[in-house]
């Protein structure tokens, strides 16, 4: 896992997820949040801890809660293998562990490959962003930021944040937002609202967003009157946020207009990956109130 800031070149659409079990079904999480995978060691037990946290461990110095996936994905009366195993993950500028029935293998796919979740199947509440067809069987990519929100709802956005950022009049600015998951997008426009930023137009894949971008192309307008700047996640099925960024930035008619990366994968380690293809500022979700006054900077 040390060698994932490299796995993969920047803009190319691709992912690498690494497959686990849970009550002999399959789940998938980005390589890229993950830390390392272990062997499970002792759990320090937390009372009036929410249902889906097993406890505490210590961790090379630091303190980390264990999420029983089991609890998780509401198998009733399961019991972990003999090959279980902890996945070490960070994203959110938080670090946690994922207890899991097995780990298996290392899948590189491209994000047009990863099919959105039918409304049908899923439900309001599902924990399924994606899902990815092999041969005779399914991997269902998982949703761990709001995994995490759902056990910790301060880890989430916060409006409130935005609140202290005061008034601002922006509502004739048009912003652009490349985001999957539904929660976020609601949450996204609430708090782009308050900040005063009115004239949004929604996607919840990058690739809907550069159609989108391309037609306007064929008005008689110049580009940077009709869309002031873009906002996106990286992880998205279809085509990712560097992806789309390295589009825009490639494209001489689009390539002006500024654009921020939004996403739960803004780390040390992976920042240079955002740089690489061309996005003029990277923020790490929750930080809303930062993404704000990016926004100001970028658009006055």
């Amino acid at each position: 896992m040390q060698q994932k800031g490299i796995l993969l070149e920047s803009g190319t659409n691709e992912l690498e997820i690494v497959e686990f079990e849970v009550a002999n079904n399959k789940f998938g999480i980005n390589v890229i949040k993950v830390k390392e995978i272990i062997q499970p060691i002792p759990v320090t037990f937390i009372p009036h801890a929410h249902p889906h946290v097993e406890g505490i461990v210590q961790l090379r110095g630091e303190v980390l809660p264990v999420v029983d996936m089991l609890k998780v994905l509401g198998i009733p009366n399961g019991a972990f293998s003999a090959q279980q195993k902890y996945i070490v993950a960070e994203f959110n500028k938080q670090k946690v562990v994922f207890h899991v029935d097995n780990v298996t293998q290392i899948h590189r796919i491209s994000w047009d490959k990863i099919e959105k979740p039918s409304d049908m199947y899923q439900g309001g509440s599902s924990q399924v962003i994606g899902v990815i067809k092999q041969n005779n069987s399914m991997v269902l990519l998982l949703d761990f930021e709001k995994i995490m929100v759902d056990i910790n709802p301060d880890s989430g956005i916060n409006v409130e944040s935005v609140k202290k950022l005061g008034k601002r009049e922006r509502s004739e600015k048009k912003i652009v937002c490349a985001e999957d998951s539904p929660l976020l997008r609601k949450l996204l426009y609430d708090t782009m609202h308050e900040a005063g930023y009115v004239n949004l137009e929604f996607f919840e894949n990058g690739r809907d967003a550069y159609d989108y971008l391309e037609g306007l192309l064929n008005t008689d307008k110049n580009i940077e009157e009709l869309v002031q700047l873009v906002i996106t996640d990286i992880e998205m099925p279809q085509m990712d946020g560097h992806h789309l960024t390295k589009k825009i930035k490639s494209n001489p008619d689009l390539e002006k207009i500024p654009v921020i990366i939004f996403s739960s994968l803004i780390t040390d380690d992976l920042r240079h990956k955002g740089e690489e293809v061309g996005a003029e500022e990277q923020i790490s979700k929750p930080e809303i109130a930062e993404l704000i006054l990016k926004i100001d900077e970028l658009i006055l």
